[in-house]
């Protein structure tokens, strides 16, 4: 396949939309390691944290659509809202949902004195995203979008 079949068809589409998600991913643990100066490789398949990838993979798959479906189209509208609800999940269920899971932690270990294998192991407390880091991985999806969607334009010109 070459760079023609994918322009402008839903494997630019794609592309983009994981490829943005593999950045953020990338960026967050480079991010990382320079504020704390620790390469910590676990981040690269965790949710939560700076940029959120969700936000930027569905912000550059609905920027994509509407860069070749045109922003005035359905598609590009039900790409946005999926987009939307995926961003709204992100930074409150899911950053509700890890509130919840640091309370029982704390609830857990003032219990069992320390001894979490007993209840079970630890929950998970990074699983959302405030509303900066959604914010910035939308910001970051739409950017790499319009970026790949000329980059790809320009190469077949």
């Amino acid at each position: 396949m070459n760079l023609s079949q994918v322009y402008n068809t839903g494997y630019e589409v794609i592309f983009i939309a994981f490829s943005g998600i593999i950045l953020a991913q990338f960026i967050k643990c480079t991010l990382h390691l320079i504020i704390k100066r620790n390469l910590d490789l676990r981040l690269f398949t965790t949710t939560g944290g700076m940029p959120s990838s969700h936000s930027a993979g569905v912000m550059g798959l609905s920027t994509t659509v509407g860069l070749i479906q045109g922003f005035h189209s359905i598609e590009f509208a039900i790409a946005l809202g999926y987009a939307f609800i995926v961003m709204y999940d992100a930074a409150g269920v899911r950053r509700a949902a890890g509130k919840q899971a640091a309370c029982l932690n704390k609830i857990i270990m003032d219990l069992y004195k320390q001894d979490l294998q007993e209840a079970g192991g630890k929950l998970k407390e990074l699983l959302g995203h405030t509303p900066m880091q959604v914010f910035v991985g939308a910001i970051f999806g739409i950017v790499y979008a319009y970026y790949i969607h000329h980059l790809l334009k320009n190469i077949l010109a």
